[in-house]
């Protein structure tokens, strides 16, 4: 007698696909992949506790229900702030700051363990406020606009240490704009206007002084020409005299006698007394 072996048991086959989907849903439910995406890092965090060691890029496999990733960005990114201060002469100074940050890959986990993912609330805008507030105390509100570049420079080293013991990185930080009271604004609007009438009057000034120093040339000029007119006829007249002299003094000695004897194309003596 002979027993089919091959004889389908359908006992069997719902035994294997209740394993098959209670393997499937363990998989699922449990989840013990975790994939670390491009800019990120991953914070071990086995039964609650934080680990040494953090999870770089890619796929990474971790003890269901132990261990918890959280995931943490460590890609630069921009942050504004707006915040007030008082600049050396108790000017009110209302600035936004734009900071470009990023935490350091390698202490994450510390990060998240001391701080937590609110970290911009808890640390970096406190710093930033303190930050702006000590620098602006250094200068008068006309150098916070004439020293912009200086005061920026300030900030940013202030804030690069104070973050950095935080294990985040400044990358870059700008000013993105200087508000001042509408007092102040007014009283640098007034200075400003009195600035340029002042410096308009100083060229008028110049203009007119130069316009002077032309004229008195220019008369110079024309006195030194009718002098020279003048010197000149002195001398003309002068000459004429001297001629005048001359003939005198000739008629003078002349013996009232002709001479006899004539050099060719000569004239006579005294010919030319009635000119």
């Amino acid at each position: 007698m002979f027993t089919n072996t091959n004889r389908f048991n359908p006992d069997v086959f719902i035994s294997i696909i209740i394993i098959g989907f209670v393997i499937l849903f363990d998989f699922i439910f449990f989840n013990p992949f975790v994939i670390i995406g491009a800019g990120q890092r991953g914070v071990i965090m086995t039964w609650g506790s934080v680990g040494d060691k953090v999870f770089e890029e890619g796929i990474h496999f971790r003890i269901p229900i132990a261990q918890k990733i959280v995931k943490i960005e460590v890609r630069t990114v921009k942050h504004e702030v707006d915040t007030a201060a008082y600049s050396k002469d108790l000017q009110t100074v209302d600035a936004k700051i734009a900071l470009n940050y990023h935490i350091n890959p390698e202490k994450a986990n510390r990060l998240f363990q001391e701080i937590g993912k609110d970290y911009e609330i808890r640390i970096i805008d406190p710093a930033i406020n303190e930050s702006v507030k000590a620098t602006t105390a250094k200068f008068t509100a006309q150098e916070l606009i004439e020293k912009r570049e200086i005061v920026k420079d300030e900030i940013k080293t202030q804030l690069k240490i104070r973050l950095l013991e935080r294990n985040i990185i400044v990358d870059e930080l700008s000013i993105v704009n200087f508000d001042f009271s509408a007092e102040y604004e007014k009283a640098i609007e007034a200075k400003q206007v009195s600035q340029q009438q002042a410096l308009k009057a100083e060229n008028d000034l110049k203009r007119i002084k130069v316009e002077a120093e032309q004229r008195v040339a220019q008369a110079k000029a024309e006195a030194e020409a009718i002098r020279a007119q003048s010197d000149a006829a002195n001398n003309e007249k002068y000459v004429s005299l001297k001629a005048l002299e001359v003939q005198l003094e000739a008629i003078k000695k002349w013996n009232g006698v002709l001479p006899t004897t004539f050099v060719p194309n000569s004239t006579l003596p005294f010919i030319n007394l009635n000119k």
